[in-house]
């Protein structure tokens, strides 16, 4: 209703449906992922650690061959290779993919377009390997990837499609895909969003899991993690509403997505060509 504030995740990149409905209820949203501090995005961390470190634990379950899977065990038995998995994106939830994979044993590679970033990755993650993002390795890796983790992100954004239905032909049968840029519309373009109670479904040879809210498969520790980072504003909103919240806490008006009949996160306006006005408090 108008005059009412939403505090929690939207995801409107790729939910028009929804960003209408709230445009038309006259609600003013902000959104968990979209609240930015230097760079980061801490109201989203919490949730992309345990999407990237569940990635992990489920693409190997699906490996099995009583899920339809290869039948590759990750971490590999002395002698006989571990698997090999292929992380799309080295943030939060790329890192932490990479970082379950490692400790199974797996061998894992890292895509990343950040230099920077994958300089970190060398120093805290030693035994995972990083290459530079573009088409022409992820199509070499790809005929020898067990388990694809997709953890790009473009805050507020739709993800970006990443992996072509003809890229995806390139991988062996019985390979695992995990799309934790579902929420975002994946970054596959066999990609759909699924549930916990039937997450998966198979594309080219490939089974898919894009479950779109992951950690509500560990409601305890998801609940207990973002009440950590998120209760701060919560108070701060509730006993000092939305203007003095943001002028103590001004990274509150980046997660600002719709104002009062308005759309004030420029890359939601972009992905549905709306237009778009800036926040106001």
């Amino acid at each position: 209703r108008p005059g009412q504030l939403l505090f929690t995740y939207l995801h409107l990149a790729p939910d028009r449906a929804l960003t209408e409905g709230l445009l038309r209820a006259g609600v003013t949203a902000i959104a968990y992922e979209t609240v930015e501090v230097k760079g980061r995005l801490p109201l989203l961390e919490p949730m992309s650690e345990i999407a990237g470190r569940m990635s992990i634990y489920v693409g190997a379950y699906f490996l099995g061959k009583q899920c339809g899977g290869s039948g590759t065990l990750l971490g590999g038995v002395p002698g006989v290779l571990p698997g090999r998995v292929v992380v799309l994106g080295g943030g939060t939830s790329g890192v932490n993919a990479a970082r379950t994979a490692t400790g199974l044993g797996a061998d894992v590679t890292i895509l990343e377009v950040d230099l920077e970033r994958m300089r970190f990755l060398d120093i805290t993650l030693h035994t995972a390997h990083t290459l530079y993002s573009n088409e022409a390795h992820l199509l070499d890796l790809l005929p020898e990837v067990d388990l694809l983790i997709g953890a790009v992100l473009v805050p507020g954004a739709r993800a970006p499609k990443l992996i072509r239905r003809d890229m995806l032909r390139r991988m062996r049968p019985g390979s695992v895909l995990v799309d934790i840029a579902i929420d975002q519309g994946g970054c596959a373009e066999t990609s759909r969003p699924t549930t916990h109670d039937d997450p998966v479904f198979v594309e080219e040879g490939v089974l898919h899991y894009c479950v779109a809210n992951m950690p509500g498969a560990y409601a305890r520790t998801a609940t207990q993690a973002l009440t950590n980072v998120t209760y701060p504003y919560i108070e701060l909103l509730a006993e000092h509403g939305l203007a003095e919240a943001c002028r103590r806490r001004p990274e509150l008006v980046s997660g600002l997505n719709v104002q009062a009949g308005r759309l004030t996160c420029r890359a939601v306006a972009e992905a549905h060509g709306l237009p778009w006005t800036p926040p106001e408090v």
